[in-house]
């Protein structure tokens, strides 16, 4: 019998090296993230490990399953806990070792397994930890499988048996390496400026750039677990000016910046201007709708309201469904529609054939914008950029609140608009013309201006974002709106960041 796991130990204790520890709340919609040592210890990750074994079994899924880990100093010893547990339920785990998450989704294609376990923080700061899972390539966890997961793992609900074993995969990146840069070399000479933010694309991102032909600048792409300058988010302002720092000085075609685990890019055009990812995916959108007739595309509540009115997707037939945030609702949405690509504001971008598996991979979204400028002679990032009708958008700004209280506050949010709407009362001095509540709330008023609030699927945050198509000023005054009712709530704290 393996311990029932406790939701809190005390670390230098006996308790906390004999029993697994397992905060509920590191169950979340999609993934799984903890604080190591607070809130999830090795015996915790093990029990893990037994636990998604378990659930594997009830999927009906071939019990084999592809592990890697991402670069942080605590991330190896996570893996080899979360494998032993793996193993103790009966699963062959094949492991990459140190890899970017979308190395894992390819190795499941490469290597024709049907799971992943993929134990990364994505961007989050150092001290979490966390694991990515999927049972049905190119899918990852929902809130069904992942509630499951919870009521298997905090009820000690194991079945353990024999026959695990362990395989590793030696020199495993080559394969991705090679996967990713089997195709012709860009015509276009660019000068690209790949930045990591010392995260673990930096060991393989300047390779596959080099392979498709760019002119590449490094920006802190040597792996440094401590992240000396700023988290690798490429959400975050500090990087983002950082990379327009690197494109202005070296008069680089556009900057590219990669996330913690590599599954997202940033974009930073030929000017030092930061694109934010939903206007990436409308520039995309516009290229690949282009080749391919009547396409299909998903993007998130969070995204711009131009995937519906821009008058070149409109004219080439492109046409546009916006759903739940989460990087495994988008993948599975984009998956069950059929779509071409799905755009998620955070920069997870989900490419189907031709461009690719349908899961999410920063280096096929990178490589995908250069081959938009290659395309595009005589055009630079920023022409491109322009070229979009014009809107004020503000990066994704995540007010503190604890994960027990998120949820409950952003239902009262809804409600409120929804009250506001039936009573026929204005938003901003104007009627309300559209309320989006598949994920939380988006309100849109009569000028096209709009806010939405949602809880963060992955932090004790609330996630807000505002536009507006007529003014900066229009989209500051969404935002007032919107953080006046936050501000009615006492379980709402400061924000990470700003307009």
């Amino acid at each position: 019998m393996f311990p029932t796991p406790k939701p809190v130990l005390l670390p230098n204790t006996y308790a906390f090296e004999s029993e697994p520890m397992v905060k509920p709340t590191g169950f979340r919609e999609y993934d799984a993230r903890w604080l190591f040592n607070k809130e999830i210890n090795l015996m915790g990750v093990q029990a893990l490990g037994m636990g998604l074994g378990t659930l594997i079994a009830e999927l009906g899924a071939r019990k084999e399953i592809v592990t890697g880990h991402d670069f942080r100093g605590y991330s190896a010893s996570i893996k080899y806990a979360l494998i032993s547990g793996l193993m103790a339920a009966g699963c062959k785990v094949h492991d990459i070792g140190l890899a970017l998450t979308p190395m894992a989704y390819f190795a499941q294609f490469e290597l024709d397994v049907p799971c992943v376990a993929m134990v990364t923080a994505s961007h989050n700061d150092n001290g979490w930890t966390g694991v990515k899972m999927g049972a049905n390539r190119p899918l990852t966890f929902g809130p069904d499988e992942m509630g499951r997961l919870k009521e298997i793992v905090l009820s000690s609900a194991f079945k353990t048996e024999a026959g695990g074993s362990y395989q590793f995969h030696e020199n495993f990146p080559a394969r991705y390496i090679a996967d990713l840069t089997k195709r012709t070399k860009l015509k276009r000479k660019l000068k690209v400026v790949v930045a990591c933010g010392n995260g673990t694309a930096g060991a393989f991102a300047p390779q596959v750039m080099e392979a498709i032909g760019c002119e590449v600048v490094p920006l802190d792409t040597e792996l440094d677990y401590t992240f000396p300058k700023y988290n690798p988010n490429p959400e975050d302002l500090h990087m983002l000016h950082a990379i327009r720092d690197a494109v202005l000085a070296h008069k680089a075609d556009v900057g590219l910046g990669f996330d913690g685990d590599g599954d997202r890019c940033g974009v930073v055009d030929n000017e030092g201007e930061e694109i934010f990812a939903d206007k990436v995916g409308v520039m995309l959108a516009r290229h690949m709708s282009a080749i391919h007739k009547d396409a299909q595309f998903v993007v998130d509540v969070k995204s711009t309201g131009l995937f519906v009115t821009d008058p070149v997707l409109q004219k080439q037939g492109a046409t546009t469904t916006y759903w739940k945030t989460g990087h495994s609702y988008m993948k599975r949405h984009t998956n069950e529609l059929g779509a071409l690509a799905g755009f998620e504001k955070s920069g997870h971008f989900f490419f189907n054939k031709p461009f690719g598996r349908g899961y999410d991979d920063g280096l096929v979204s990178a490589i995908a914008i250069c081959e938009m400028l290659d395309r595009a002679p005589g055009k630079s990032m920023a022409d491109l950029k322009n070229a979009l009708p014009k809107t004020w958008s503000s990066p994704t700004m995540s007010p503190h609140c604890a994960d027990e209280a998120k949820y409950g506050v952003v239902d009262a949010v809804v409600k409120h608009f929804q009250d506001l709407q039936k009573k026929g009362e204005p938003v901003a001095g104007q009627k309300i013309r559209d309320l989006v509540t598949v994920n939380g709330v988006r309100v849109t008023v009569e000028d096209g201006s709009w806010g939405l609030v949602r809880a963060s699927s992955n932090k004790p945050e609330l996630v807000v974002v505002v536009e507006s198509p007529v003014s900066e000023q229009r989209m500051r005054d969404m935002f007032e709106v919107v953080d006046k009712v936050l501000r009615t709530h006492p379980e709402v704290g400061e924000y990470n960041q700003k307009i």
